[in-house]
């Protein structure tokens, strides 16, 4: 069968097409086309009618600068609709801000990145370059909104497609489609203060990049108003290849003083905002806010300081009274979600909560009353996809069957039995129709690349739109015979919790092996899973193991999807019950006749690096070199929200900090150590790796780094990931053979 992109080259095809059979796997090769990732769909969407699905592919010619694309499910005929160089060609240079913002979101391609459907299924609108673009169905020509010396950020369509909004230097604004008649709705932001916006650890640790939310009627417009000016400023160097920036940066360490946060509701009407009282506690969290569908009601959530307590609170714009809706409290702390549903024809809600130790679904009155349990069981829900209101049904990912994979399941919204939707083993990436009638799966395993197909709700499939099938055409097809895949297995913690690890093993088993362990380790990350996992996780996987090692991960103690108390262990720990499992997991490949038990290193990145740094400092008769990659040395170097919601704040529990940071054991590094970072990191800042250094060097401890002129916390670019996998490489060539 023909897919729906026959021009498009898969994600794997990508990676292997300039290989031949006879060629053995290298760096250089599994990265040459590696801007050619793009080809891949991303951001799929199906419209609100239903009729088409939408999604953004990389240009042949540049991989990395995105298209809109739709699929119409009638014809079942693709084609492009619209060109991002018809408008804008050549590199874009972004504002600050919109960099910053980017760097949160992960995304570093160009082009269209984001785009909205209106209402009714007929037009769009996309950001491009700074300005903004309404496209309706049907028309040759593309109407330009915004076109501005400007470069307005956060642009969103409104709920019934009359305006679009946006953020012009920290103030928000608003224009009708149809006249172009713009409205500031604020005026005095600026300097310290942000209207419409989300702060830093908003953005970066709440997983929340705006500040300002629509009512569904379009009588409304919910904002913040953020001061900053209580954030301490830190300054901080870039430093590039031929030059260093000194920036300042309000970066709220752990310990210190957060923005200042205000909610409001702006009236379309009579152009007025009115601010709600949030209580008399100012440090505080603004975690999510969204409206009700009647538009009078808007609900927000309230966290505290410590994260210990969340509110879902209602505010009438009427009567200006409030209710809690919900509340959840944790001896630890208690997780974030955007698992609010509001159904359309009930006064009813659809909450995520964590209070039996799981993520489970629970259906509320709009009064915050309690009806029912929908799901439940020692396993977590994911998110909730779509509900079905005119056929009783809540469709949903999770991981009922395995942790380790993600599947499709439905519950009537009266409760009872689970149904699987989704068919096949693996990792499911669910997109509904707004009917919930369709939906879009991206598909995959860790042998298989993403397959993208169009469903029924009941997981009958319509068509492919990339199949992607590993056949005799398939450049990847050659390379079956050499392919490892890898071994799946669990075995108990010290306490009798489960783990799980995934074991790659060479084709030809020898009596001696080197082993590299790769770990993240830390909260809100899962390694082990059923899915393809790319380049760095899953093809330099390939290629260390087709280089004769034994390459194995484990999901410790404290990292996600699987329940509550597994993650409580490391509250005001972290550090310690990571690295004890990480050993249990040194131990067991220990025990494997293939695995030489003196040649056993670890990598990660970032939460990993930390464990690597960690590993190798307190468990160096384990493990006999590490690569720490962006690693946190300190937590009283990192933010608040993250590093106070597990380790507590600093002013109270210095010595779980102290206890927490590498310092204490860096004495007792004995073996071989790489550090890499990135030189002009906003996230970790390079500031933990260069205090590192000179601890070590104190010591007369000797280590290698490699550092990277102008890079940011995940070290992006073709040439500098190529030199960086050469170097890690290098390193455990020369250190584990």
């Amino acid at each position: 069968m023909k897919t729906l992109f026959q021009n498009s080259i898969a994600l794997c095809c990508v990676l292997f097409s300039a290989f031949s059979y006879s060629e053995a796997l290298t760096i250089e090769r599994i990265f040459q086309s590696l801007a050619l990732e793009g080809s891949s769909p991303k951001n799929l969407k199906v419209s609100p009618d239903g009729k088409r699905v939408t999604f953004l592919k990389g240009k042949q010619r540049d991989y990395e600068k995105y298209d809109l694309w739709e699929y119409d499910v009638a014809s079942g005929k693709t084609r492009i609709l619209f060109d991002s160089d018809d408008l804008i060609s050549g590199e874009v240079e972004l504002s600050d801000e919109e960099k910053a913002r980017r760097e949160r979101m992960r995304e570093s391609g160009s082009g269209i990145i984001e785009y909205f459907w209106s209402s009714d299924g007929t037009a769009l609108v996309f950001p491009l370059a700074g300005d903004a673009y309404y496209l309706k169905l049907g028309e040759k020509n593309t109407k330009q909104l915004l076109d501005t010396e400007a470069f307005e950020t956060d642009i969103k369509l409104s709920p019934k497609g009359n305006y679009i909004s946006y953020i012009r230097e920290q103030n928000l604004y608003i224009m009708d489609i149809d006249t172009g008649k713009e409205t500031a709705i604020t005026k005095k932001g600026g300097g310290n203060i942000k209207f419409g916006m989300a702060e830093f650890v908003a953005q970066e640790e709440m997983n929340r990049l705006t500040g300002y939310w629509w009512a569904p009627d379009e009588s409304k417009i919910a904002l913040t108003k953020v001061d900053t000016s209580p954030v301490e400023v830190i300054t901080r160097s870039e430093i590039y290849a031929d030059s260093i920036k000194m920036i300042t940066q309000k970066y709220p360490l752990a310990g210190t003083d957060n923005v200042i946060i205000e909610l409001g509701v702006y009236n379309l009407k009579n152009n007025k905002t009115r601010w709600i009282d949030m209580g008399s506690e100012k440090d505080i969290y603004l975690a999510r806010a969204k409206w009700m569908n009647d538009s009078r009601n808007l609900t927000y959530q309230w966290q505290s300081r410590n994260q210990k307590a969340l509110e879902l609170r209602a505010y009438d714009t009427v009567t200006q009274k409030q209710n809690v809706l919900v509340k959840e409290s944790s001896q630890t702390w208690v997780n974030l979600h955007y698992d609010l549903y509001f159904l359309e024809d009930s006064q009813q809600f659809i909450w995520a909560s964590e209070r039996d130790g799981f993520k489970h679904l629970y259906l509320f009155d709009n009064q915050g009353n309690e009806q029912r349990q929908l799901t439940s069981g020692n396993w977590i829900v994911d998110t909730i996809s779509a509900v079905d209101e005119k056929n009783n049904w809540v469709y949903f990912t999770g991981r009922k069957d395995n942790p380790i994979e993600k599947h499709l399941y439905r519950v009537a919204l009266t409760g009872g039995e689970i149904e699987k939707v989704s068919k096949r083993n693996g990792f499911h990436e669910i997109n509904f129709s707004e009917d919930a009638s369709i939906y879009v799966d991206r598909f995959s395993t860790v042998n298989t690349p993403w397959q993208v197909s169009l469903h029924q709700s009941n997981g009958k499939q319509i068509t492919w739109l990339e199949e992607n099938a590993i056949t005799e055409d398939h450049p990847l097809y050659a390379y079956q015979s050499q392919w490892v895949k890898p071994e799946f297995g669990s075995f108990k913690a010290e306490d009798g919790t489960e783990l799980h690890y995934r074991l790659f093993k060479p084709a030809k088993l020898q009596k001696s092996h080197p082993a590299i362990v790769y770990v993240y380790g830390g909260p809100h990350v899962q390694v082990v899973q059923n899915s393809w996992t790319g380049r760095s996780r899953g093809l330099m996987t390939q290629y260390w193991v087709s280089k004769g090692y034994v390459v194995f991960s484990i999901d410790n103690r404290g990292s996600y999807y699987r329940g509550k108390a597994f993650e409580d262990p490391l509250y005001q720990k972290m550090g310690s019950v990571e690295v004890a499992d990480q050993v249990l997991g040194a131990k067991f490949l220990k025990e494997l006749s293939y695995v030489d038990e003196k040649r056993i290193g670890i990598y990660g990145h970032s939460y990993g690096g930390y464990m690597s740094l960690m590993s190798m400092f307190k468990a160096n008769e384990y493990f006999s070199a590490g690569v720490a990659g962006a690693p946190v040395t300190d937590w009283r170097l990192y933010d608040t929200h993250y590093t106070e919601r597990y380790m507590g704040n600093p002013n109270q529990v210095d010595e779980a900090y102290t206890a927490a940071s590498v310092f204490p054991y860096a004495k007792n590094l004995s073996k071989p150590l790489l550090i890499i970072h990135g030189m002009a990191d906003d996230n970790v800042l390079f500031k933990h790796s260069t205090k590192l250094y000179k601890h070590l060097q104190d010591l007369a401890i000797p280590f290698e780094i490699m550092d990277y002129p102008g890079k940011k916390h995940s070290i992006r670019g073709k040439n500098t990931q190529i030199h960086m996998y050469k170097t890690i490489t290098n390193f455990f060539d020369r250190n584990l053979n």
